[in-house]
C-alpha cells in the first residue's frame, strides 16, 4: 500500500482534549498559507494563523526557533528586527524578553500590541484537520524538542516538520512516526525527489517559478509523496502547479488565491467545531 493512503487513513487520527480518538479526514490538496495570512496580517502571528483558517486554507506554514532559554517560538528571521520593535537574535533573547515585543504595530496600527507565539500557544489554536507545515530554522536540538511538543498536543496527525537532515534525524530518533517534510534541496528537482523517496518523507517543498517539473511530480506521487510547492502564486502559477500535480502551493496572498483553486474544484475547508 502506497504511502499516501497511509497518510490519508492510519494517520487521519486525531486525539482530542478530552483524550477521545476523532477520526479525520486530511486534506489531498489545497493552498498552504505561507506564515499564515501574511499578506494582511502579521506573519507568524495568531492573529494571522486565525485569518487563515477563517479563509479555510488547507495547510498553513510557520516558522519555529528556540530562544536563548530553549524556548520554542515562531518567527521567520534570525533576528526579531525586521516584524517587531525590538531588535536582537532570537538565540540571544529569551522567552521573557521576546513576549515584550510587538510583532504587529510595524505592519499596522491596528495589529499593535501583538505578541510573538510560542509554538505551544500557536499549536492550541490551529482545527485539528488543518495540515500544520512547521518550518524548522536550527538543527538537531530543536527537531527534538518540536517532535515531543507536538506528541504532548496530540497533533502527530497533522503537524509535519519542514526540516533539514540533521533536524530530522533528531527529530525522528525522539518520536520515530513524526512526520517530515524533507528540505535538504537539491540543485535537480529529480535527484531532490529521489532523495525525499529514499527519505521515506511524507512531504516535500518543490522551489521555483515558471515551469513545474512534472516527471519528479509524478515520480513523487507515485510513491506517496505529498508535493508542497514554493514559490510562484500568480494565477498562472497556481494552474501550473495544481495541473502538474501538486498538492500545496504556499501563498502569501490566500484570499486572492481562493478563486483559482476553486476552478480545480478546491473549496476553502470548512471550519469545524
Amino acid at each position: 500500500m502506497k504511502r499516501l493512503h497511509f497518510l490519508l487513513t492510519a494517520l487521519a487520527l486525531a486525539t482530542q482534549a478530552s483524550s477521545h480518538a476523532e477520526d479525520l479526514t486530511m486534506p489531498v490538496r489545497g493552498l498552504c498559507a505561507h506564515r499564515g495570512a501574511m499578506s494582511t496580517f502579521p506573519e507568524n502571528t495568531i492573529p494571522a494563523f486565525m485569518e487563515a483558517v477563517r479563509l479555510g486554507a488547507h495547510m498553513i506554514e510557520f516558522d519555529v526557533q528556540l530562544t536563548k532559554d530553549g524556548a520554542l517560538v515562531l518567527m521567520h528571521d534570525a533576528t526579531v528586527n525586521r516584524t517587531t520593535d525590538g531588535k536582537g537574535k532570537v538565540s540571544d533573547l529569551t522567552l521573557a524578553e521576546i513576549k515584550t515585543l510587538d510583532a504587529g504595530a510595524k505592519l499596522d496600527a491596528r495589529f499593535a500590541g501583538t505578541r510573538i507565539p510560542t509554538f505551544e500557544e500557536a499549536l492550541a489554536v490551529f482545527p485539528r484537520h488543518v495540515w500544520l507545515n512547521c518550518h524548522l530554522k536550527g538543527g538537531a536540538a530543536l527537531g527534538e524538542a518540536t517532535a515531543k511538543v507536538i506528541v504532548k498536543a496530540g497533533r502527530t496527525h497533522q503537524a509535519f516538520l519542514a526540516a533539514t537532515a540533521d533536524a530530522a534525524k533528531a527529530a525522528r530518533a525522539a518520536v520515530p512516526d513524526i512526520l517530515i517534510c524533507n528540505m535538504e534541496r537539491q540543485g535537480d528537482s529529480m535527484a531532490y525527489a529521489q532523495e525525499t523517496i529514499a527519505m521515506k518523507t511524507q512531504f516535500i517543498q518543490l522551489l521555483g517559478k515558471g515551469d513545474v517539473p512534472e516527471e519528479a511530480v509524478k515520480l513523487l506521487k507515485a510513491a506517496g509523496v505529498l508535493v508542497n510547492y514554493y514559490h510562484d502564486e500568480t494565477s498562472g502559477g497556481l494552474r501550473r502547479q495544481w495541473r502538474a500535480g501538486v498538492n500545496f502551493p504556499l501563498v502569501n496572498d490566500l484570499a486572492k488565491a481562493l478563486p483559482v483553486a476553486e476552478e480545480f474544484g478546491i473549496k476553502p475547508l470548512a471550519q469545524q467545531p
